[in-house]
């Protein structure tokens, strides 16, 4: 995955992440779930 790509999806997951928050409230599984998630792309980012 290029840089540029995985920049595009940490910004779609961390969009994502604080809707599902606004709706579900921020210690729902769903938002739990895409905080792991942009967590791990994040990771991802600072070591490439």
């Amino acid at each position: 995955m290029s840089n540029e790509d995985l920049m595009r999806k940490i910004e779609i997951i961390r969009n994502k992440m604080i809707s599902v928050g606004m709706a579900e409230g921020f210690t729902s599984p769903n938002t739990i779930q895409l905080s792991q998630t942009l967590d791990k792309l994040i990771n991802l980012k600072m070591i490439s």
